[in-house]
């Protein structure tokens, strides 16, 4: 049996928290910062086996990481509610940082930006969920908005809540629609293309232009613009 010694008797150079203030948190290893955040370990396990653990679960990949949720981390060996709970506050922290981030590339010139800006709001979603992006004339952003959310499966675009808010801005004249796959299939349905020809026609009519409409899934998108599919 692997006997198990306890970080606070490790050297002051191997102990994540000395380590982060002697070198900075740049230094750390990933399974490193997560042990910082886990704090304590059990009898038989430190916080950085636990953090180890976390990690194998994972795939040693942060984005799977983040997907997470809470019982997933309360069943991790050693882990229990109340570290769980710090751990999904640190990753929620985490998500809207990214969110801000995005939101300071203010104008969209290509689907690859409309994605950045709009895929944050994606995180973590188990159920279908759609958001319209607004631009001005100089397609800069003016607002990101939920527009609705379903299950699965359930188509969830609906373009009379879509026009209806971008009637309610200022200076809104074109539009970005996105929605999600859970599945991580990102390939339009028949339902998505009918959807998105109904958006463009619509929009026609109220003089606001539906520039392309994304497909999200599995940390890739599906542009309909890319696709010469928005005419």
């Amino acid at each position: 049996m692997t006997h198990h010694v306890s970080i606070k008797n490790w050297a002051n150079e191997d102990r994540p928290r000395e380590k982060l203030i002697d070198k900075g948190a740049q230094a750390l290893t990933n399974a490193e910062l997560l042990a910082i955040l886990i704090n304590t370990g059990t009898k038989n396990l430190s916080a950085l086996d636990i953090a180890k653990q976390l990690l194998q679960i994972a795939g040693q990949d942060l984005i799977n990481f983040a997907q997470l949720d809470l019982n997933d981390l309360k069943n991790v060996k050693g882990l229990g509610p109340k570290k769980a709970v710090t751990l999904l506050a640190a990753i929620e922290l985490g998500r809207r940082g990214k969110l801000a981030q995005a939101l300071q590339r203010t104008k969209v010139s290509s689907s690859r930006d409309a994605y950045e800006v709009i895929s944050p709001y994606f995180t973590n979603a188990m159920q279908e969920h759609c958001f319209a992006l607004f631009l001005d004339q100089g397609n800069q952003v003016v607002q990101v908005t939920a527009i609705s959310a379903g299950g699965l499966t359930a188509t969830v675009v609906d373009p009379r809540i879509i026009f209806s808010k971008a009637l309610a801005l200022k200076n809104v004249t074109q539009i970005i629609v996105a929605h999600n796959h859970p599945s991580g299939n990102i390939t339009p349905s028949q339902a998505d293309k009918n959807i998105t020809r109904k958006l463009v026609d619509g929009g026609k009519l109220l003089d606001l232009a539906v520039i392309d409409h994304l497909i999200i899934g599995n940390n890739k998108y599906y542009s309909f613009a890319d696709e010469a599919m928005m005419v």
